[in-house]
């Protein structure tokens, strides 16, 4: 049974990315695990294992996620990856973003935009913007991620949030993307899983990614050890990210980072 709907996402390519420091390899495969929804358990325990290995988590939060009266809803009956589930506030994210972490849009109310009318999308988008550079320290939209929920849009609102927003995350066939170039606006596609544990899928995905010539793999999750939709386990999470810190021709970086160290376009 799946949760989200998916949208075609951006083709399969590879292109090398050359590392940080001088006379360093390039990195051919960049591997983004960007986490949805916010929540306060699963979010913090994320942090603490990227911690370990000194990389930075990419965390995607709801704008109202943490008001009373929160409740996002699946063909008119309450969400079950998020309904019952605690979320965090600005106060978290905050204190997770100095810790180096980044903290990145997921919706003003996790509302399906593709079911309203296009103009009240676009608002929302607009609005979820506004809120943020409002409460998370440092944000500016200009040079932040906006990751659609359900990872539910089409060519009119991708083109509308790319006003908004340096990159944007939606649905795809394919978890694999062409590495940007430059730091200029971009779309990029994932595959996430659920409702169950999405340990398996991301182990055969990535797995058939690393053998190929290389790319951007982007993989939507949320929670972890039974928390939210299609969680992964933290045993898995810590074990891949120990396996991929080995591998010199793996990147692991939020999304945000991968474009925003970018040069621009000339």
């Amino acid at each position: 049974m799946n949760r989200r709907e998916f949208v075609q996402g951006i083709g399969c390519a590879a292109l090398g990315v050359r590392a940080k420091g001088s006379g360093m390899p390039p990195k051919t495969h960049i591997v983004t695990l960007s986490f949805d929804d916010g929540f306060r358990r699963s979010f913090y325990r994320t942090a603490e294992i990227y911690e370990q290995f000194g990389l930075r988590a990419c965390l995607n939060v709801i704008a109202m996620g943490h008001e009373a009266g929160f409740g996002p809803k699946v063909d008119g009956r309450p969400d079950p990856g998020i309904t019952g589930s605690v979320l965090g506030s600005f106060e978290d994210w905050n204190r997770l973003k100095k810790r180096g972490h980044e903290v990145m849009a997921h919706s003003y109310n996790h509302a399906n935009l593709t079911q309203m009318p296009l103009e009240e999308a676009r608002a929302d988008i607009a609005r979820c913007a506004e809120h943020f550079e409002r409460h998370l320290e440092g944000f500016k939209a200009s040079r932040s991620v906006y990751n659609f929920a359900y990872n539910a849009s089409n060519p009119d609102l991708d083109a509308y949030a790319l006003t908004r927003f340096l990159v944007v995350r939606t649905g795809g066939r394919s978890p694999v993307n062409p590495v940007p170039r430059v730091s200029r606006p971009v779309r990029i596609g994932c595959i996430s899983h659920g409702p169950d544990c999405c340990d398996d899928v991301v182990e055969d995905t990535l797995n058939r990614f690393l053998d190929s010539e290389g790319g951007w793999y982007v993989f939507n999750t949320h929670g972890l050890d039974g928390e939210g939709w299609g969680p992964m386990t933290s045993r898995f999470l810590t074990a891949l990210l120990k396996r991929l810190k080995r591998l010199d021709h793996v990147e692991v970086l939020p999304a945000g980072e991968v474009v925003l160290r970018l040069p621009p376009p000339k």
